[in-house]
């Protein structure tokens, strides 16, 4: 008669344990999930060194570290930075000579960066980019008409460069399209951008079909971005500040023009000089940089057509170089390259209209920012 006692009696505890264990893990999980860490890293040209900071969940930016390039003595016009897919290395391509690509460890913890050593660029490189898989990094220069292609080593270094293709003036920036089959490339110079097919498994680009794809003249087609429908391309242009709205078509890696609007404020004067462009994660809406007026513009992206409806345009940081948003869409970051500074905004997840937070120092000519969150 005891032993159906001691069985309810001995289970009671057993089950408080279990619940209260679970209760806690789910706990711990929901905080893991919910509060990934996120960081942000600005490319300080002059100051030849990387500014970290940690960004809490109200968009306070809080410096963590400067991560300098050892051995670099002589600033170079820019730095552009990329970060591998795994979120494990962080690139810098260095424009003073010798170039080359620095590659950082990016600590899962703290998000601080760990020098791991440099690999050859093939020249000085205004863009770089991995491909979709981590194993390529592709690169474009500017003042040397070409782009590039270097294997990405396990440890995450450049090695030589395996692949060097002329273009037309200028290559300003390259990325590879969503499904990893195409390579584009902006050749501000000769208003066009270039099309590869891209092999994934040997890092070689080979002529698209057709090999360019025209802008009108002296626009001057600059940086690009894909929608994150992957049916969409929005292109801005530096010498016109014109903002080009694309349909795309994964199978061919085909561009179909849609719509041209433009980044600069209302009642401007003088000459244009776009610069960055980025869409939020949810593909919402598009911001574009706008250097001779230092202002931000924001779009509402259609969500049928594609199409762009202009919000408004903010001031910003002097000369905004680079400006990027982070992984929840809730913020946006831009730097001056002569303010030496970052500001934060919001983005009203309404209006997609932008309202300043608060301004920081970064290192000297910042130009790029990055953001990765890690859980």
């Amino acid at each position: 008669m005891l032993r159906p006692t001691r069985r309810i009696a001995s289970r009671a505890p057993r089950a408080a344990i279990a619940a209260t264990l679970l209760a806690f893990l789910a706990l711990i999980l929901g905080v893991r999930t919910g509060m990934a860490e996120t960081f942000a890293y600005i490319g300080n040209a002059d100051s030849n060194d990387i500014s970290v900071f940690k960004m809490d969940a109200s968009g306070e930016m809080v410096p963590v570290q400067t991560a300098a390039f050892t051995g670099v003595e002589k600033p170079g016009s820019s730095t552009p930075l990329a970060v591998t897919p795994d979120k494990r290395v962080l690139v810098a391509g260095i424009r003073s000579q010798p170039f080359q690509a620095v590659s950082f460890a990016i600590d899962p913890k703290t998000g601080q960066l760990s020098r791991i050593g440099g690999g050859p660029l093939a020249d000085s490189m205004a863009n770089i980019a991995t491909d979709r898989g981590g194993k390529f990094l592709f690169s474009a220069s500017y003042g040397g008409n070409k782009v590039a292609v270097n294997p990405l080593l396990a440890n995450g270094l450049a090695g030589e460069p395996k692949q060097v293709i002329p273009t037309g003036l200028n290559a300003h920036a390259i990325l590879p399209s969503p499904d990893n089959r195409f390579v584009f490339a902006t050749n501000l110079g000769s208003d066009q951008v270039l099309s590869f097919a891209f092999d994934a498994a040997t890092g070689t680009l080979t002529p698209g079909d057709p090999p360019a794809i025209k802008v009108p003249e002296k626009s001057g087609p600059r940086h690009f971005v894909f929608h994150p429908n992957s049916k969409l391309v929005y292109l801005i242009h530096e010498l016109n500040a014109d903002v080009a709205a694309f349909s795309y078509e994964g199978k061919s890696g085909a561009w179909h023009e849609i719509q041209r609007t433009t980044a600069l404020p209302e009642g401007f004067s003088g000459k244009p000089w776009a610069a960055d462009i980025h869409v939020t994660p949810d593909g919402r809406f598009l911001y574009a940089s706008e250097r001779t007026t230092s202002t931000l513009t924001a779009y509402k992206i259609d969500a049928a057509s594609g199409k762009l409806t202009t919000i408004g345009s903010v001031p910003t940081e002097k000369q905004p170089r680079g400006f990027n948003i982070d992984p929840t869409g809730r913020y946006l970051a831009a730097v001056g390259e002569t303010s030496d500074s970052m500001t934060v905004y919001t983005i009203d997840q309404t209006s997609g209209a932008l309202a300043k937070l608060k301004s920081y120092p970064t290192g000297k000519k910042p130009n790029w920012v990055e953001f990765v969150s890690l859980p």
